[in-house]
């Protein structure tokens, strides 16, 4: 089996105005491997170049400097079209005059294929999509979940070397978006494919991909599986983009006390302070006396203190949004603001004191000039 693998090194790609001056660096300098068979997710906000990126691979988007290789060939000066990609776009890109069946197999007449082998293909990919019975039609006829599926049936015929996706469920209700994440992920495992997926969510990302490149204003934030990014985020940017709601963050400092290591948030009487134990005190050694976040998923503020690793929170409530087993509750914690999802049925007023403890082991230290993570 061909190698299906892609390595971007050193890419940029800088676009200039009409005399050719340098206007603005999409992306810059990055480094990424996948692996032959991996579902890699690009995700980061608008503007972070993770669509500009998968252009360039795909060949849509001039590259400034670096080199992309896909398999083991470096493809900058090859055409999109003799790269072994296939792309699926968020606006499906299907003919309107067309039957399904010949959208689909569009790429297969122009590779001039013969019409025993189109046929197998096209109807190998429609039944794995469960399009077997809509074939005779045209899109117009068909929601937009259905037309998605068939922008990707037309992307599975031409059995590319790497598959790639740009924000293909954004224009998808919530209902569709759920199930068609699915059906991408199962059309993964079938296949044993390489794909890059770009999105903005990341709920997608996490939920699809073997592994995640978090992207930020052109640069790679970090890349790790899922739960990797989850447990131990890099920095800063990291730790409050994935996970939703996102990681609560407070600025402080460290500072010694006579019971040992304590984080404070600030001056005032109501200022938080929470006393360090376990492996984040050690960590916090360093930095005595200088600023730091504490970050904490609302998920690791709970209800009733399980070991003395779980701290008590002095907080009152804002909002709490009950959604049946758990819910989101907003507190007024000193200089500023924390989310708990806490598990069970319970009722939260408005103002009312909340006995919430933070779970330490769970909890984060970030340099507050380098927004780098302490270990």
């Amino acid at each position: 089996m061909d190698n299906r693998s892609v390595k971007i090194k050193n890419l940029v790609k800088t676009y200039v105005d009409d005399r050719g001056r340098p206007t603005f660096t999409a992306v810059k300098d990055i480094n990424l491997e996948i692996n032959d068979g991996e579902f890699m997710v690009l995700v980061g906000p608008s503007g972070c170049g993770k669509s500009t990126t998968l252009r360039m691979v795909a060949g849509l988007e001039k590259i400034t400097s670096g080199t992309i290789e896909i398999g083991d060939k470096v493809v900058n000066q090859v055409k999109p079209k003799d790269r072994g990609i296939a792309m699926v776009f968020q606006n499906y890109a299907l003919y309107p005059h067309m039957t399904i069946y010949n959208n689909m197999a569009f790429g297969l007449k122009l590779a001039k294929k013969d019409k025993g082998f189109i046929q197998n293909s096209v109807s190998r990919a429609a039944k794995a999509l469960g399009l077997e019975k809509m074939l005779d039609r045209k899109p117009q006829a068909l929601s937009g979940g259905q037309r998605q599926r068939v922008a990707l049936g037309r992307a599975i015929v031409r059995e590319p070397k790497v598959f790639l996706f740009d924000e293909p469920l954004s224009n998808l209700d919530a209902k569709m978006r759920v199930q068609m994440r699915a059906e991408i992920s199962r059309l993964h495992e079938q296949l044993d494919a390489t794909m890059i997926y770009v999105t903005h969510d990341q709920i997608e990302a996490m939920t699809m991909g073997d592994r995640i490149c978090v992207m930020r204003d052109g640069l790679i934030m970090q890349t790790a599986d899922p739960l990797t990014l989850y447990r131990q985020p890099a920095n800063v940017f990291v730790a409050s983009f994935i996970g939703s709601p996102p990681m609560n963050l407070l600025r402080g400092t460290v500072q010694r006390g006579d019971g040992g290591l304590v984080f404070n948030e600030g001056a005032g009487p109501n200022s938080v302070k929470i006393p360090l134990r376990g492996e984040i005190a050690t960590r916090a050694e360093r930095y005595v006396d200088k600023p730091v976040y504490f970050g904490i998923r609302p998920e690791h503020l709970s209800n009733e203190a399980m070991d003395q690793m779980h701290v008590p929170l002095n907080s009152t409530v804002d909002i709490a949004e009950p959604m049946g087993s758990e819910s989101l509750v907003y507190l007024q914690a000193g200089n500023g603001n924390m989310i708990a999802r806490i598990s069970g049925e319970h009722i939260f007023r408005h103002g009312d004191t909340a006995n919430v403890y933070l779970n330490l082991s769970k909890a984060h230290l970030f340099d507050a000039e380098t927004e780098e993570v302490i270990r």
